[in-house]
């Protein structure tokens, strides 16, 4: 960077106040909060969506994906408590797409990279040939894992549905969203972390809803092909 040396006068006021700021950096207390203010609005993985939604094995998993441990704070309402509730309001047909249960961002730089988790109702008729990135797991009733994508179907009896006698098959999806780009890193790495931040996004709605056996989630993600 060049730098431009004017030979001008320079007022007084001016230079009292850039020789003020140069003592300020180097001591403590010189208000405006700084760093701390900084701090205050970023949160590790474990904090986000709630603060019930993502495990410790989940958080690591996040950073396997944004290189990052620190995240921007999500909104309030943006929690798997809310998202059970409209569930429960949209049962029982299927639901058209998938709505929001929170958007996790990079503290550093929010708006390069997003990760959307999502929940849906599905028929239950899921049966089709996955696209030829994913890898099945064996979790819940289909898990499909991807370098950029996973999601997590489960079975779900629970009182909190309006007939205890229908099952409803809840559908977790979680995705880098925003403009489609080639996954970089180690894939199978990658698909892992997906499945684990799908399972547990799924094993906290299933909780959450009061599911018979967790909607037959296991307690840890697996991630051993099916």
């Amino acid at each position: 960077m060049r730098i431009v040396i004017s030979r001008r006068p320079v007022r007084v006021g001016i230079l009292a106040t850039a020789v003020g700021g140069l003592l300020c950096l180097g001591a403590t207390g010189c208000g405006g909060g700084g760093d701390e203010e900084a701090a205050d609005k970023t949160v590790a993985g474990t904090q986000l969506c709630g603060g019930d939604s993502v495990s410790a094995q989940a958080s690591k998993a996040l950073k396997v994906i944004t290189g990052s441990s620190r995240f921007g704070t999500t909104a309030e309402k943006s929690t798997v408590a809310q998202a059970a509730t409209d569930l429960v309001a949209a049962f029982p047909p299927p639901t058209n797409g998938r709505d929001d249960i929170c958007r996790i961002y990079k503290a550093e730089d929010s708006a390069d990279f997003a990760i959307r988790v999502t929940w849906g109702l599905d028929d239950g008729n899921s049966t089709g040939t996955p696209a030829t990135d994913f890898t099945v797991l064996k979790m819940g009733k289909r898990t499909l894992a991807a370098a950029n994508r996973a999601s997590i179907q489960f079975a779900c009896r629970s009182d909190r549905l309006p007939n205890r006698t229908n099952e409803a098959v809840v559908d977790i999806g979680v995705e880098h969203w925003g403009m489609p780009t080639e996954p970089e890193g180690d894939v199978e790495a990658l698909k892992d972390a997906y499945a684990t931040v799908a399972h547990s996004f799924s094993l906290a709605m299933a909780k959450e809803l009061g599911c018979e056996n967790n909607g037959g989630l296991p307690a840890k993600p697996v991630l051993d092909p099916a």
